[in-house]
């Protein structure tokens, strides 16, 4: 099975729980077609590059998942047809490294960061108004 990653941008127009429901609708496809899911990052209502059926915001989600490649021709038919979901977008990984970062795309939107491990992230920010040595 190959790695892919398709992230989709659903109308910003909707309730949390509609937002849910399309979230839920293409990983039901996805179990449908036997993908196996291995990662979800939903990044949240962003603004957009540009204007898409007259919305400048919408909501991201980027799902990261190992399928054979007639599960993509289902996914985006679905998509394409679902009028909520305003941009989409499938990236396939098949070299080496592509797929050891896929794998590390994996492991970070897993990867569940504690509140008080964020701010010490942020408050260990290096000094670099020191001079390099010559």
């Amino acid at each position: 099975m190959t790695c892919y990653e398709t992230l989709f941008v659903v109308k910003p127009t909707l309730t949390e729980e509609e937002i849910a429901a399309q979230i839920t609708k293409v990983k039901d496809v996805l179990a449908k077609e036997g993908a196996e899911l291995v990662g979800t990052h939903d990044m949240g209502m962003r603004k957009l590059a540009y204007t898409v059926d007259k919305h400048a915001r919408g909501y991201y989600t980027v799902l990261f998942y190992k399928a054979a490649g007639s599960t993509i021709e289902e996914l985006e038919r679905n998509i394409k047809n679902n009028e909520d979901i305003i941009k989409f977008l499938t990236v396939k990984y098949s070299k080496n490294k592509e797929i050891a970062q896929f794998d590390k795309l994996v492991a970070n939107a897993n990867k569940k960061v504690a509140p008080e491990a964020k701010a010490a992230e942020v408050s260990e920010v290096p000094d670099v108004t020191e001079a390099p040595e010559a």
